[in-house]
């Protein structure tokens, strides 16, 4: 946010009634020609935004439980242990729960089972690898594992309820696979509270393992928590291609990993509803590689005694960093102060789809306070490729991409929709490529708390009216545009360093306006400005454009063809507008455009 700026700089003024731009894929011919008007048409030579998605749905995509499965094929490292396929079993061991009479035990020739009822206490003090296979159907029972070697948890139609406590509570400090049989479905259910308890032993979710859990198999399983996390490792959980995981979480994490939680594959569904309680939570890392996650978390928020502040829900939370590859990343949250991605450490977006909405509001009571944020990490965020895509609407603290850090765009696309500030950066912002959308509503459409720098890539930035900027470098600090394509509109206008290399255009426009920029043979690019708040300063930087050249500005000009990304179109034609000016471009761009555009009669300058 800018708050004191004089208006220093020449402008050109356009006010033009807003109307809607018109794609078609009709294809585009060098030099001039008519279009079906019988207007003046300027075509592109170029097409910076080629490849590039024009869905446009940040502002209206929705996020939801989705247990389908996933076509995955299953690529085996034989170098990886956690491949199911790279091990060996010795034995394998077959319980079976009853809904009328006790469990019962077959295969287990060492004689390591207790059964008592429907309750199994397995202790594995031999030497061989076991497979136990889980099936039958039970109201008050119980798998529990003791074992100084690696094994298997195979669930073959097994509906295990426990009204006490866990449903499988796997002592074992050694890897565990847990293995849905292709084709099956598992369900396990705990109590509301645990009474089934050893003093000297952990008991911490509905699915509980001191050790690695490695979840495979093309069945599906659905855990019921209704006491604390729904699955969790004191070691770290790993999801490999084809499992089929569903977690409803009411009083606790919906998974949990201790060291990590890393999702190589798989579909993984969490919904939550206990009060600060988080999708996917670690002290360690958060991998994503593959597959499809989706976490809905719906619970308000709490004091956090040990950091003396306000807690709140999000759909995954890391202490250390967070690194996305592939795959698909699905969050949403609803409570107060609810979070997506949220990290003590570093984000980074190597790849894959990711989609955040968070609709919960501010806290702030004292020194206390909580804000929802689709994406924040106390670290660094860095973009490297995929696609994310952010919306934040719960009002004053809303924002979408917070780093307390520096934010860096190397590539792919990102897209943000808030109430606040769109992305946000406690350091220097700096984007180098990629296709970049960032719109506040009520605030900055990118904000830098330090130096802002623009080296490549496509970014469109739009701010609120008033005192609030497209783009904005903090006070003392310095905004630099060497490179890409950079769109910036809001209330107020950012200074540009005349350090800068690229040269910029500035005119003041009106909302839903429609603008086509060219020169005296090649259109450049055609905008249309937000159709809401004011959109009063505009500010376009291209490497098209030269410094101390002249181009032209066409005020209601359409568009026909090309590329576009959400209001901008390249590669397109653009017809000749109801009305035009020339502005001159230059690399230093400095002041404060407030107030809108200038109508018949006002502000002393032609009225369009």
């Amino acid at each position: 946010m800018k708050l004191n700026r004089f208006f220093i700089v020449t402008v050109a003024t356009i006010t033009m009634a807003a109307a809607s731009c018109n794609k078609s894929n009709e294809p585009t011919t060098s030099g001039n020609s008519t279009s079906d008007d019988g207007n003046t048409t300027t075509t592109t030579a170029t097409d910076v935004l080629s490849g590039v998605s024009s869905a446009g749905d940040v502002a209206t995509f929705k996020i939801a439980i989705n247990r389908s499965a996933l076509d995955e094929s299953v690529t085996v490292d034989a170098a990886d242990e956690d491949y199911i396929e790279n091990a060996t079993f010795d034995r394998t061991v077959y319980v079976t729960f009853s809904s009328t009479g006790a469990a019962t035990v077959t295969g287990d020739d060492n004689a390591t089972a207790t059964v008592t009822g429907n309750r199994v206490t397995v202790n594995n003090t031999t030497t061989e690898v076991v497979r136990y296979v889980l099936s039958g159907t039970t109201t008050d029972g119980c798998f529990k594992l003791y074992s100084e070697r690696k094994q298997a948890i195979e669930l073959n139609g097994a509906h295990i309820t426990n009204p006490t406590g866990a449903a499988i509570n796997n002592q074992s400090k050694k890897r565990t696979f847990i293995v849905a049989t292709d084709g099956s479905e598992n369900t396990l259910t705990d109590g509301t509270s645990y009474t089934d308890v050893v003093d000297t032993e952990d008991m911490k979710a509905c699915l509980f393992s001191e050790g690695q859990l490695v979840f495979s198999g093309k069945g599906t399983l659905a855990i019921d928590a209704n006491c604390k996390a729904g699955l969790r490792s004191d070691d770290y959980v790993r999801f490999m291609p084809g499992c089929n995981i569903y977690v409803d979480a009411s009083s606790g994490n919906a998974i949990r990993g201790n060291d990590a939680v890393i999702v190589t594959g798989g579909v993984i569904n969490a919904e939550v509803s206990g009060t600060a309680d988080k999708g996917i939570s670690t002290d360690g890392y958060v991998q994503v590689d593959g597959g499809r996650t989706t976490v809905i978390t719906t619970g308000g928020y709490e004091l956090d005694e040990e950091d003396n502040d306000y807690t709140a829900c999000a759909g995954v939370k890391a202490d250390g960093e967070i690194v996305i590859n592939d795959g698909e990343v699905l969050l949403s949250s609803s409570g107060t102060g609810g979070k997506g991605l949220n990290c003590d450490g570093t984000i980074t977006v190597n790849g894959g789809t990711i989609r955040i909405i968070t609709t919960g509001q501010k806290k702030e009571s004292g020194s206390y306070s909580v804000s929802p944020k689709g994406i924040k990490a106390d670290g660094d965020i860095t973009f490297n490729g995929g696609k994310t895509i952010v919306r934040a609407s719960g009002g004053e603290g809303s924002e979408g991409i917070e780093s307390k850090g520096v934010i860096t765009i190397n590539g792919g696309v990102v897209e943000s929709y808030c109430y606040d500030d769109a992305i946000n950066s406690a350091g220097d912002l700096t984007i180098a490529g990629g296709t970049v959308y960032a719109h506040g509503s009520n605030n900055d459409g990118i904000d830098a708390n330090k130096n802002l720098y623009f080296t490549g890539g496509v970014t469109i930035a739009e701010g609120a009216g008033g005192a609030e900027c497209g783009i904005d470098a903090a006070e003392g600090y310095t905004c630099f545009i060497n490179g890409g394509t950079v769109i910036a509109c809001g209330g107020n206008m950012q200074e540009v360093s005349s350090s800068s290399k690229q040269a910029s255009v500035t005119c003041s426009a009106s909302n839903g306006l429609k603008l086509g920029l060219v020169s005296d043979t090649q259109a450049i690019l055609h905008y249309v400005t937000p159709s809401s708040g004011s959109a009063s300063a505009l500010m376009i930087s291209s490497p098209a454009l030269k410094s101390g050249s002249t181009y032209t500005l066409r005020s209601g000009a359409t568009a026909t063809g090309g590329t576009t990304f959400y209001n901008l179109t390249t590669g397109c034609t653009i017809g000749s507008g109801s009305q035009s000016v020339d502005v001159t471009a230059a690399i230093a761009v400095s002041g404060s455009m407030g107030g809108g555009g200038f109508g018949p009669g006002g502000g002393g300058q032609r009225p369009w």
